[in-house]
């Protein structure tokens, strides 16, 4: 098995990738909206990639966070709203908003279950400062690190109730990026004492199953690497300050925050300590120089692999996701009278 992610590059499997998983076995896969056009389609896909390995715990991931980031969206499928409206109703009332998120959380997986999708890269623990940037924006589920850690765990809960393992992220805090990480790298200088905030709430939620870095360089820990690629980000500050034993994954390697070819990016992730490697946009040869270059999975990587993926499977549930939607759209209310009631928005930036 190779410590890698694949993305794929259509509605179904072509014979090259075929071959390609068959003979390199990656660690799993992440779907896009170039790979989503329905319900059967989507169970299709799934099921092709399962029967490809013969097991049904292959990890099959997705960006279905709510807001604009949602890979799955109507008409085919419910909307979901972003991390901010989680965080607006908390200024409100804190149980009725966990509640909501909760909710929330377990309807997005039962929306993914249904298709055969296991894993969502899902919650975003980056805590909002006034210079983060609108690639996380209304994204984040606040600026405090207890509401973060709060509404994270409510989201972590809910996944695994509808049969999802939720992926942390981006560890260890994009909070400070001022520059959007597609685009360029974000360089943080703030001390070790202002980024303990920005820990917190991976800190609460260090018994995760599963983590993702952020292309970000911390100039206090590592001025030349960023944290995906950092031995000192991952072993000392991930892994030993914040506590994290789960699987480690980094964010999408195609991203222009990183330098060099994605092959070498991929290495160069792994030989910093990443249990697995994020390429997602399932370019042919690409995953064939990735698959070429990089060594087998290392035996630690496989044990938090294979004990992350150990949630037990949900049967979908037609009416209890109506129900979920439901429950949630009337907690959600609560934020929306009392906006109106005060003539402005109640929180979330």
């Amino acid at each position: 098995m190779k410590p890698v992610i694949f993305g794929l590059s259509g509605l179904t499997l072509t014979d090259d990738e075929k071959r390609l998983f068959r003979d390199v076995e990656p660690a799993g896969y992440i779907l896009f909206k170039r790979n989503i056009e329905d319900r059967v389609q989507v169970r299709a896909l799934t099921d092709s990639l399962r029967a490809l390995h013969g097991r049904d715990n292959v990890p099959i991931l997705i960006d279905q966070e709510g807001g604009r980031v949602a890979r799955m969206r109507p008409p085919v499928w419910p909307d979901f709203p972003a991390g901010g409206a989680f965080d607006a109703l908390y200024d409100i009332a804190p149980i009725t908003a966990i509640e909501a998120a909760r909710c929330n959380a377990e309807a997005i997986a039962l929306s993914l279950t249904e298709v055969g999708i296991n894993v969502d890269c899902l919650p975003v623990l980056d805590v909002r400062v006034p210079d983060t940037h609108s690639a996380i924006g209304d994204r984040a589920l606040g600026s405090d690190p207890m509401r973060v850690a709060a509404l994270g765990r409510a989201i972590l809960d809910g996944l695994a109730l509808g049969g999802v393992i939720g992926v942390v992220k981006h560890m260890p805090g994009q909070g400070r990026a001022t520059v959007d990480t597609h685009h360029d790298l974000p360089h943080v200088t703030a001390t070790e004492a202002e980024l303990a905030q920005d820990l917190a709430p991976f800190r609460a939620l260090k018994t995760a199953a599963m983590g993702m870095t952020g292309h970000v360089v911390y100039d206090v820990w590592d001025k030349a690497h960023t944290a995906t690629m950092s031995r000192f980000v991952i072993d000392k500050v991930i892994r030993d300050m914040v506590g994290f034993d789960g699987l480690l994954m980094s964010d999408d390697l195609d991203m222009n925050a990183l330098q060099g070819d994605v092959a070498s990016r991929a290495l160069a992730c792994v030989a910093a300590g990443c249990d697995l490697a994020l390429n997602c946009w399932g370019r042919f040869d690409e995953m064939v120089a990735i698959a070429s270059i990089l060594p087998e999975i290392t035996p630690a990587a496989r044990a938090r692999l294979d004990c992350a993926m150990t949630l037990p499977s949900v049967p979908f549930d037609a009416d209890r996701l109506a129900h979920l939607l439901d429950k949630r759209d009337q907690l959600l209310a609560l934020a929306d009278t009392q906006a109106k009631l005060t003539g402005g928005a109640t929180g979330a930036a």
